[in-house]
């Protein structure tokens, strides 16, 4: 009997051991994957602002990881704005507002699924606040191989052809080339940092009807020729004209959420 009971302890042993195995295979490993899962948890509101995150121990059974390994991926989210560690009340999710929502990997954590229709107006108006001033900075200062850098992107665009993802890596390379020609290094620093936020903005709110892009061709368009003809007032008013077709494509894609 002793020694049934042993094979088939062994068995147990051997069938637990697989199941382990099989659900860690099926969760993230790797720190980075944590950290975006407790990422997007935030986002989704499964940790609301204000509450206090599982102990690293139940943290680390519920993703099937070390408790080194949740540590160390605290300490990104902390250092990204998203938890904030207490001594004796443990880690808390910070408030939305203390997010640092700018940051490449933060934006790159936040569901692509998901309208933040907040968010985007957010990037919108930091668009609206700089970028008419950027570009009639560029009609003055653009080298010409900066103009035909511009002239370029423009191009990709218009070979897009309704690829939308092609027309917005398009359109985020014609940004930064835009940002830098106007040679301040401040802006262009900003530039950068934005660079993200529009990438994140224009994939989730680019509308694919023809009319749409043949008028967001056409805003560009008038760009280059500002900088062309070094024509500063023309440069800000076609500025303008895209920002302004930014804010319907936000309009349109929250309408399309409501339906």
């Amino acid at each position: 009997m002793r020694g049934l009971a042993g094979v088939e302890d062994r068995q147990l042993a051997k069938t637990e051991k697989t199941r382990r195995r099989q659900a860690s295979l099926n969760r993230p490993r790797v720190m980075p994957d944590i950290t975006k899962a407790i990422a997007s948890d935030i986002f989704s509101g499964r940790y609301a602002p204000g509450t206090s995150l599982p102990t690293e121990n139940d943290l680390g059974i519920e993703y099937g990881v070390s408790r080194t390994v949740i540590r160390e991926a605290l300490k990104v989210l902390a250092a990204k704005g998203l938890l904030l560690s207490r001594p004796r009340i443990g880690t808390i999710v910070c408030e939305a507002d203390n997010w640092n929502i700018i940051d490449p990997q933060v934006l790159a954590w936040h569901p692509s699924h998901v309208l933040d229709a907040k968010l985007f107006e957010a990037i919108l108006e930091t668009r609206r606040a700089i970028e008419p001033l950027v570009a009639e900075l560029a009609a003055e200062r653009a080298t010409l191989q900066e103009i035909a850098d511009l002239d370029a992107a423009w191009r990709r665009m218009s070979d897009a052809s309704g690829d939308v993802a092609a027309f917005s890596r398009a359109d985020i390379e014609y940004h930064r080339i835009l940002y830098g020609a106007g040679h301040n290094p401040i802006f262009r620093q900003i530039g950068g940092m934005i660079d993200a936020a529009l990438s994140f903005a224009l994939k989730a709110t680019t509308e694919t009807a023809p009319e749409r892009l043949k008028q967001a061709l056409r805003a560009h368009r008038a760009v280059v020729d500002a900088l062309r003809l070094k024509d500063g007032a023309a440069a800000r008013r076609a500025a303008e004209d895209i920002l302004a077709l930014a804010g319907s494509d936000l309009q349109a894609a929250k309408s399309k959420l409501r339906e």
